[in-house]
């Protein structure tokens, strides 16, 4: 990073917050700020849970509360206890403010035409592909890579979505219990890790490592939804893996895949693996790699 490309970041939040009018106290004329009209759009005419809104937010606890406090005051959101979780709690549009919705539906469609109507049909195109890549980076950024244990629910069904498409991909299939001799255990410090990567608080990718003796580790279970291939998350997973390795003291990694995988080789051969024997049993390895750390 350098000092021109933090000022063209910015110079370009500048230009967006004042172009929307995220500066204006009453944001679309509609008489409230931008983060409660926004609120109120997220929560939609389905509800939202209102973790699921801290997440998609990035809102701190207290700082939701007193937004959906101001709505409920301004009778557009009831905020309701689950049934059978009081702790879990959910935030429904009342008719007002379903009406309140619609209002800034339409509002932020003359504000889109706004912008793109002064502007030659290649200059629309133009603005609209640069802000989807603005968009698709910007998700890219906020992307986190954690350690996390590898039996909690999330976990499991990250695993169940890789076995899944493993299945549907390898031209044999594939058995979870043929030929797999890692577990949950063998994933857990110090002797192992699984890391999930994460969307505004939602997994979209995870990744296993075990020690296999005292100086070489094996990465496992290597998987990345459909929704987020493309932005760089198993390069990030891969690279959190190895430096969990490094501090377990190993000193090579190793990894296999099958035949039908090619996104990973490539991946595998980019990030400096290079092919090796064959060094385990697995039934489904068709190719394996190892890299010095």
């Amino acid at each position: 990073m350098d000092n021109l490309q933090i000022a063209q970041i910015r110079s370009f939040s500048r230009a967006v917050t004042r172009r929307v009018g995220a500066l204006d106290e009453s944001y679309l004329r509609r008489g409230r700020p931008l983060g409660e009209a926004r609120l109120l759009f997220e929560i939609g005419p389905e509800g939202a849970g209102l973790g699921a809104l801290r997440s998609r937010l990035g809102l701190d606890s207290g700082y939701l509360s007193r937004m959906l406090r101001s709505l409920e005051a301004q009778g557009l959101v009831s905020v309701e206890k689950l049934d059978g979780d009081a702790r879990s709690r959910r935030a429904m549009l009342t008719e007002k403010g379903r009406a309140e919705h619609a209002a800034y539906d339409a509002l932020s469609d003359e504000l889109a035409n706004s912008i793109l109507e002064p502007l030659s049909a290649v200059a629309r195109d133009r603005l609209v592909a640069a802000m989807a890549d603005v968009e698709r980076l910007l998700a890219a950024a906020s992307i986190t890579v954690g350690e996390e244990a590898a039996d909690t629910e999330e976990a499991r069904q990250c695993l169940a979505q890789y076995f899944d498409e493993l299945a549907e991909r390898f031209e044999e299939g594939f058995d979870p219990g043929k030929g797999n001799t890692a577990t949950g255990d063998d994933f857990i410090p110090p002797q192992g890790s699984f890391v999930i990567a994460r969307l505004d608080g939602n997994p979209v990718g995870c990744g296993a490592l075990r020690l296999i003796d005292s100086e070489t580790a094996e990465i496992k279970r290597m998987w990345v939804a459909p929704s987020a291939r493309g932005l760089g998350v198993a390069s990030r997973m891969l690279r959190k893996l190895e430096a969990i390795a490094a501090s377990f003291g190993a000193k090579t990694v190793c990894l296999d895949t099958n035949r039908s995988l090619k996104e990973a080789q490539s991946l595998y051969r980019r990030e400096g693996y290079a092919e090796i024997a064959r060094f385990n049993d697995n039934p489904y390895a068709d190719h394996w790699f190892s890299k010095r750390l």
